[in-house]
């Protein structure tokens, strides 16, 4: 496949994301300066030919328009092969569902001093949010995935967080005013951990070393 080729590639599966009703592609669509203050949905209404797909993947690569991107690429060097890169399992994230998306960033930013990474869509329907190496990604929903009755609210947690210093974080979360499934506890295996309950009534474990 030539590089012009997986650009058309790319323009056409902006159009069959577009089709197809996928909210992801409203922040690229904004991309182009005409369409910059429309929300997801109202881009999702919009006549979306593949020119127009063209135009932004051609913006996206760095270029003024889609002739503009044919030639540079007739012009540029010839695509070598290379090595694929070693297959490694690098990390895993936990996605959290929410039922509002930018207040669940607020309280992890208020609360438990997370900064966010990004929001996407408009309004926010999926977002990321970190602190140090601990990453969470949010995810809205417009009703809770689980049903958990009372007895097994307490034992449900979404996500483990190992924290160097678990004792200086839950004076630190203390202070904020925190909402604690479990204070600061010694663990049986050594360690110590304490749970925190968002605004959704998601379980987050904040996890010391034994």
């Amino acid at each position: 496949m030539t590089r012009l080729d997986s650009y058309t590639k790319q323009a056409k599966q902006l159009v069959r994301w577009h089709r197809e009703g996928n909210h992801s592609i409203g922040g690229r669509i904004r991309g182009l300066a005409r369409y910059q203050t429309l929300t997801d949905r109202e881009a999702l209404a919009l006549e979306f030919p593949l020119r127009e797909a063209q135009e932004i993947i051609a913006l996206e690569a760095g270029h003024a328009s889609w002739a503009a991107l044919k030639v540079a690429v007739a012009n540029g060097p010839t695509q070598t092969t290379s090595r694929p890169p070693a297959l490694r399992l690098t990390r895993a994230l936990p996605v959290i569902f929410v039922a509002n998306v930018t207040s669940s960033a607020e309280f992890f930013t208020r609360t438990l001093g997370f900064s966010i990474d990004f929001l996407h869509g408009k309004p926010p329907f999926y977002g990321s949010v970190s602190r140090d190496g601990a990453c969470v990604h949010l995810k809205f929903v417009h009703e809770p995935v689980l049903t958990v009755g009372p007895q097994d609210r307490d034992g449900l947690i979404v996500a483990f967080i190992e924290v160097e210093n678990v004792k200086a974080l839950y004076a630190e979360y203390v202070a904020a005013g925190a909402v604690f499934d479990q204070k600061l506890k010694q663990q049986a295996w050594g360690g110590r951990d304490f749970v925190v309950r968002d605004p959704d009534g998601n379980g987050l474990c904040f996890v010391g070393p034994a």
